[in-house]
């Protein structure tokens, strides 16, 4: 993948960070390290992405994201940061607070980010780097309790795609062409309607439709 198309799937992708990371809130970690972790898959994922290969770059780069994002949750949190990295985070920080400051309310990550002439997710990373690590495990000279943190097992996506595909086929031929080439290709519905003989606003309709019975049938 060349790094302008890497980085243009960064930037249009970043809403699938935010949702990975929102399925572990509440699990013992910030939110800003559980998104930090996760640009840093998007951006594995952007820069390894094969499009050759026939499937969305969503599908490709969920699981890439969901591992990063456990991978701190194995870690205890314990991160290495090099003093390159330690300094822009202390400038980023002293930016953080003057902008707070002049907005009177606390700074979003992307308005941080312009401010700072970066992308969302290396201003992301960069709040994480400043924040105190959280022990997973506890002290016991502290009188800490070990913090178990529940983590979806890794056979789940796994079973739901399986389970997807099985519903899949009980779709008529045109339904089932209609959902992989706007959710496993990554087609618009323009050049869907293009491959399938149907006007843009068919493929509208009838996708709804076909989403609508796979959720119902997924729930059974």
């Amino acid at each position: 993948m060349q790094p302008e198309n890497a980085d243009a799937l960064i930037t249009e992708n970043l809403a699938l960070v935010h949702a990975c990371a929102n399925r572990f809130r509440g699990r013992g970690a910030a939110y800003e390290e559980l998104f930090s972790a996760g640009c840093v898959g998007l951006c594995k994922a952007a820069r390894h992405f094969d499009p050759s290969r026939g499937f969305a770059f969503s599908t490709y780069a969920v699981p890439v994201i969901l591992g990063e994002i456990k991978r701190v949750f194995r870690d205890g949190g314990a991160l290495k940061v090099g003093r390159t990295l330690k300094e822009k985070a202390r400038r980023a920080m002293r930016e953080k607070a003057q902008l707070e400051s002049e907005l009177q309310r606390e700074v979003t990550i992307s308005e941080l980010a312009e401010r700072l002439g970066v992308s969302p997710a290396e201003a992301a990373q960069l709040v994480t780097v400043s924040l105190p690590v959280l022990s997973l495990t506890g002290d016991s000279e502290r009188d800490e309790k070990q913090l178990d943190v529940p983590v979806p097992p890794p056979d789940g996506a796994l079973s739901a795609l399986l389970s997807l595909q099985t519903v899949l086929q009980t779709l008529p031929e045109r339904d089932e062409r209609l959902i992989r080439l706007r959710y496993f290709e990554g087609l618009t519905q323009s050049k869907t309607a293009a491959q399938l003989g149907m006007s843009q606003v068919q493929v509208s309709r009838r996708e709804k439709a076909i989403l609508l019975y796979l959720r119902e049938q997924m729930l059974k």
